[in-house]
């Protein structure tokens, strides 16, 4: 049974948050719902991955639609924050079981046009295709009553975006929990410099701003990942941009930091799926999905 935890709604116009846990790659997947309306979104769910094998499961997106259906939950949106390194997202799987919209942000294209050289496959995804909705920086949308608004959070990629639900907001891979600072900016179109800008951003966000993180890996000096922290809770305690710390710092500590992390085991997989909007490559003549992995390529991030 995966790790779950509720934050409950704080009120008229506040959502309740469930946030579930996938411990191969310590990604938090998220439930959003409006109390008033039970009507949700699912944000960031896994798709499951066993590169030894390079064998998909849908065991956590099966997980949270039965979670869904226990609520008496509406979903009309299938969201994601970024297409993942680490993981593959179930959007595709989810909008096949749901028949809801998937969204991501407008800059994917950008992400896709990237990836195409590196994987040499020109021309090789379309995410106007196989994505619903392109949000663009400062979009606004509804979970049932809930006024929605997009931001976008450039630095892990360079077309992340955060999910701003009245007193709660879905940071991804900017934050990480307050004892683990933030996350790397290494990836091909990541940038420190920005992602300082974004998680700025972000933090000037009310301070009692419930903040989601995208990823937890766990901590020797507490028992069991977390997720979950305000603003304020941040601008106090964050190891890597609490307050009085400066940009030149940040980004100095993120570099070395990043210098010194191996790819994910997953990422050569997962984007040519991510950048498919959660979908396999094209099944070739004998009915089977072959991926692309470039040799010699990579070093760390770069």
């Amino acid at each position: 049974m995966t790790l779950t935890r509720h934050s409950p709604s704080r009120g008229k116009g506040s959502p309740d948050i469930w946030g579930f846990y996938e411990e191969d790659t310590g990604s938090i997947q998220y439930v959003c719902a409006d109390p008033a309306t039970r009507k949700a979104a699912l944000i960031d769910v896994v798709l499951n991955f066993d590169p030894s094998e390079a064998q998909t499961s849908t065991d956590s997106a099966d997980e949270i639609l039965a979670h869904v259906k226990r609520e008496g939950l509406e979903v009309e949106w299938i969201l994601d924050t970024h297409p993942h390194a680490d993981h593959m997202m179930a959007s595709a799987y989810l909008k096949e079981k749901l028949g809801a919209p998937t969204a991501i942000g407008a800059k994917v294209k950008e992400i896709a046009s990237l990836w195409e050289g590196l994987y040499n496959l020109p021309g090789g995804f379309d995410p106007e295709r196989d994505i619903d909705v392109l949000w663009d920086d400062g979009a606004s949308f509804k979970i049932g009553e809930l006024d929605v608004r997009v931001m976008l959070s450039p630095g892990h990629t360079l077309g992340s975006i955060t999910y701003v639900v009245a007193d709660a907001a879905f940071v991804h891979d900017t934050l990480m929990y307050p004892d683990k600072g933030s996350s790397r900016a290494d990836f091909p179109g990541g940038s420190a410099k920005e992602l300082w800008g974004s998680i700025q951003a972000i933090l000037a966000l009310p301070r009692d701003t419930r903040l989601f993180v995208g990823h937890d890996y766990g901590s020797d000096e507490r028992d069991g990942p977390a997720w979950e922290a305000t603003v304020d809770e941040h601008k106090r305690g964050n190891v890597h941009v609490k307050d009085g710390t400066s940009e030149s710092a940040f980004i100095q500590t993120r570099e070395k930091r990043d210098r010194t992390l191996p790819l994910p085991d997953r990422m050569l997989h997962a984007l040519q799926v991510n950048l498919r909007g959660g979908r396999l490559p094209p099944a070739e003549d004998d009915g089977n999905h072959y991926f692309k992995i470039p040799a010699n390529r990579f070093q760390g991030g770069n």
